[in-house]
């Protein structure tokens, strides 16, 4: 069996949850080089996956200053920093996991697409929900033709109450100038199911949403700026930092680690650090402006129709209902469910059974698609054999169009052909 030899680009969150997959595969990669800017992140990954010293940078400018040294870049920095280490990638002949969104503009989007294409590598986007096992049974049952022709689709993601306050009122992606529209930001994955789960393209988009609660409208009465500095809403706010960072959850405990910029903090360390850092802010006085609930209605093709709702106010998870010519599926991939009623028998059942109970959260590895997508990738690059869920960077671009398509859409409240949209960038 062939080792694959990876270079690591950004060793927070993202990057250090794919490294997760060599714990138990060492086999099948090799971690030769980093580029962290944190330093306890950059020595923390460094130990534990045997990186030589002075093979670990605090930026990735050293790493593509030295001749190709490895199979596959892992890009997994800022939303803001992926284009630059991406292209010079490329240019290298590095095949990349880049992760979601690939840039934050379309043009760099396409320009990273049309720069794969020319230097014959590959790059496989980060949209880590086709790699579940429960998205590949989707994708299964629709190609099997019991549903008949799809027409109609309901998809709903909800971003949850907790992670939203957390990821886009508090934090690293609350602004859009700094990141990148919300619904690229947190929801390509779910135009990318869209676009692969029907298989047509998409044609039309219109959108309507906005930030309406997160907002200095709504802040209570005496609230400080800070949680910590004797807030008198302690006991009854949702979003209190000193108790949400203590609830004992999988998810809270990931937040913790970017909350305190280093791997497996202590209590203490978390309470020190909402003190001062944005993650202990009140949530109606920070400086966020992506909208925190979004509509999308998207055609495909000639005639298929998908109504898309983003949502920050829930619980979280993502549901969807397909409607079809012989029949509707419902599938929840929180609970793990995917219920089928069939027009022939007029009957329900059950038509999904997971071989192991997963973690459908950020913190869980979403539902095993992290862990999903580093098997296909290795089975891709090092055998050739891509498996019926990857795809093309140019095809990821796509569904990230759909989604800039849907931000010029609700910004000017007017409806997005997507061909004449796509064109203007070719």
């Amino acid at each position: 069996m062939k080792q694959l030899s990876l270079i690591l680009i950004g060793g927070g969150d993202r990057g250090s949850s794919y490294l997760k997959y060599l714990d138990k595969n060492p086999e099948k990669y090799k971690l030769v080089a980093l580029a962290e800017p944190v330093k306890e992140k950059r020595e923390y990954l460094k130990n534990r996956y045997n990186v030589p010293a002075d093979m670990c940078f605090e930026s990735f400018e050293k790493i593509f200053s030295i001749p190709k040294f490895a199979d596959i870049a892992i890009i997994a920095t800022q939303d803001k920093m992926h284009y630059i280490p991406a292209m010079q990638a490329i240019e290298k002949k590095y095949d990349l996991l880049l992760e979601k969104p690939i840039a934050p503009t379309p043009e760099e989007c396409y320009r990273i697409a049309q720069s794969a294409k020319e230097n014959g590598v590959k790059v496989l986007v980060c949209h880590v929900l086709r790699y579940t096992p429960f998205y590949k049974a989707v994708k299964k049952f629709i190609a099997d033709g019991r549903l008949g022709e799809v027409m109609n689709v309901i998809h709903t993601e909800g971003v949850g109450n907790v992670h939203m306050s957390h990821s886009y009122v508090r934090g690293n992606w609350s602004k859009l100038e700094e990141s990148a529209p919300m619904l690229l930001a947190k929801s390509c994955h779910d135009t990318d199911l869209m676009q692969w789960l029907i298989n047509e393209p998409c044609k039309k988009v219109q959108s309507i949403g906005t930030l309406s609660y997160f907002c200095k409208k709504n802040k209570p009465e005496g609230a400080p700026k800070y949680c910590t500095d004797g807030c008198p809403h302690s006991n009854t706010c949702f979003y209190y930092a000193p108790d949400l960072y203590k609830i004992d959850t999988a998810e809270v405990a990931h937040f913790q680690a970017i909350v305190a910029k280093k791997f497996n903090p202590t209590e203490q360390e978390v309470e020190e650090a909402l003190k001062t850092s944005p993650y202990g802010r009140c949530v109606f006085q920070c400086d966020n402006n992506v909208v925190d609930h979004q509509v999308v209605n998207m055609q495909f093709g000639h005639d298929k129709y998908v109504s898309f709702t983003m949502s920050g106010f829930n619980k979280g998870g993502r549901t969807s209902v397909f409607m079809g010519t012989k029949g509707e599926l419902r599938a929840n991939m929180e609970n793990q469910t995917m219920d089928f009623y069939d027009y022939a028998t007029r009957t329900t059942k059950s038509v999904y059974t997971p071989d192991v109970v997963l973690d459908q959260t950020i913190a869980g590895g979403h539902g095993g698609g992290d862990f999903g997508i580093m098997e296909d990738l290795y089975e891709y690059i090092a055998n050739n054999n891509p498996s019926d869920s990857i795809s093309d960077v140019s095809v990821s671009c796509l569904s990230h169009l759909i989604c800039f398509a849907a931000e010029k859409s609700r910004e000017q409240e007017t409806t997005i052909d997507m061909d004449k949209y796509v064109a203007m960038l070719s």
